[in-house]
């Protein structure tokens, strides 16, 4: 492994602020709850990576090429970082996104990572600026900050390192002690890169995950590109209820057969809704017909939840939800550059209601497991922990998206642990609430603390997930 670099060229103008990272980070300022959190730290450091859910492709792995260079590893594909930086002021085409059309102009990756390198300083205080400090730091031995100065020279360290094998994608999925990476694919995806890793005989494992989203958006203008997908991996027509089914339980099983264990489901609104056959058929005739309203796509989306959760119970995938995101906000940006380009915005969120009628029809089967992500913080207390901390089939995802973050953790635990448990939940990275305060607040001791760390760092998203069993089962107590 490459040794760190702690100096950079000298000469007029040049800001070679030393990069350090405080080993107290993130951890709280009371000196009592500092030592509990730094001894369960300490303690759940060495435990591998578990990851359930995650957008990283498996072509990544397959080919297992060199990352490109600096700016499309890090800049290009990270909506966290270029939504920022086009807040203010800075255009897309600067940052080398492309259009529609696939077209970036003239694209400058050192122009682009200077322009980066100037506004770094606007990541301060959040997440995104935590996490790429830490990389800059941990991941690639950079040691002076970034800026309009150190630009060039942090660009070639990185690039450097990135030529290196000790950077070629599998070398850091072992090196990060990752035991398990799932990916999200679409219902339709051939999910080649995942036969060619289990046909490659590299150790690590890699699930994929159905996620049929697009199947069920039956008003958009790509929903019949995307029936004619499924028809083609299906090799049969689709033009009824009865069909359409029959390809999502085909496509379950060919995931399933290359190591699935759950599926995903992404919805603005999380509301189910049991249609009979005939209603459902008829709606997917107006789609074929390209005559489907978003009200018809709102009641399919309620009844293929529940078609879901049904095959979920016969074929024990775990059923991922994520709700509450209006996806495209802005829509000039999406007609030019196309979805995903960092607007999707929250909007408040009811589940109470809306999940009554899956959770009445499969929520205290054994079988059925759900998954529950919000990006609604309010409904943590009022609705999420008490439905979770009854339901037998139901567990909390961890703080999303724009709730991923150490503020945005802690508010998780505080407002879900005292109804729901930790272990009505999937986990969580340890560090956030408990079960550090509650041991410095004497509501529990060290030695039960313990095995709580281990079971969020990494016990609960195994067992969550049905993925295969670690080496000791999840603790009730008396230390690790």
């Amino acid at each position: 492994m490459f040794p760190p670099v702690s100096t950079v060229p000298t000469g007029p103008g040049a800001a070679a602020v030393p990069l350090e990272l405080h080993e107290d980070r993130c951890f709280d300022p009371d000196p009592a709850i500092r030592r509990v959190a730094r001894a369960l730290y300490e303690e759940t450091r060495p435990l591998p990576l578990i990851c359930p859910h995650g957008h990283v492709e498996a072509s990544l792995l397959a080919e297992n090429r060199p990352f490109p260079e600096p700016a499309a590893l890090i800049i290009t594909p990270d909506h966290y970082i270029f939504r920022l930086l086009y807040s203010q002021g800075i255009s897309l085409e600067a940052l080398g996104i492309p259009t529609r059309s696939g077209a970036v102009g003239k694209r400058d990756p050192r122009r682009i990572w200077r322009l980066f390198a100037a506004h770094y300083f606007k990541f301060r205080g959040t997440p995104t600026g935590a996490w790429l400090d830490y990389e800059l730091y941990h991941v690639f031995g950079v040691r002076v900050q970034l800026n309009a100065d150190t630009a060039e020279h942090v660009y070639e360290h990185i690039s450097e390192r990135l030529a290196s094998p000790e950077y070629l994608p599998r070398a850091l999925f072992e090196r990060f002690r990752i035991e398990v990476l799932t990916t999200t694919d679409a219902a339709a995806d051939g999910l080649e890169h995942h036969r060619a890793l289990r046909a490659s005989g590299w150790q690590g494992t890699v699930l994929p995950c159905f996620r049929p989203d697009a199947l069920f958006r039956i008003a958009r203008p790509e929903w019949l590109r995307e029936l004619a997908r499924l028809e083609a991996v299906c090799g049969s027509p689709i033009r009824d209820y009865g069909a359409f089914g029959a390809a999502l339980v085909a496509r379950r099983e060919y995931f399933r057969g290359l190591g699935a264990t759950s599926t995903d489901h992404g919805v603005e609104e999380p509301r189910t809704e049991r249609l009979p056959d005939e209603e459902a058929d008829a709606l997917l005739q107006r789609a074929i017909r390209g005559e489907a309203s978003a009200a018809d796509q709102q009641r399919f989306e309620a009844h293929m939840l529940m078609e879901m959760a049904r095959l979920s119970v016969a074929d024990g995938l775990v059923m991922q939800l994520h709700a509450g995101a209006l996806r495209d906000h802005n829509e000039p940006i999406r007609e030019r550059y196309g979805p995903d380009k960092g607007a999707d915005i929250p909007v408040a969120t009811e589940y109470t209601r809306n999940l009554r009628p899956l959770l009445n029809a499969y929520g205290n089967d054994p079988r059925f497991r759900l998954v529950l992500f919000t990006l609604d913080e309010a409904t943590y207390a009022r609705e999420l922990a008490p439905l979770a901390g009854h339901y037998p089939a139901l567990r909390l995802g961890p703080a999303w998206w724009f709730n991923d973050s150490i503020e945005g953790m802690r508010r998780f635990r505080q407002r879900t642990t005292e109804t729901a448990s930790i272990y009505n939940t999937a986990g969580q990275p340890v560090g956030d609430h408990p079960p550090r305060q509650v041991v410095a607040h004497h509501v529990i001791d060290l030695e039960d603390a313990r095995p709580m760390a281990r079971a969020l760092a990494y016990e609960l998203a195994k067992e969550t997930y049905r993925l295969p069993a670690g080496d000791r089962p999840l603790q009730s107590g008396g230390g690790t």
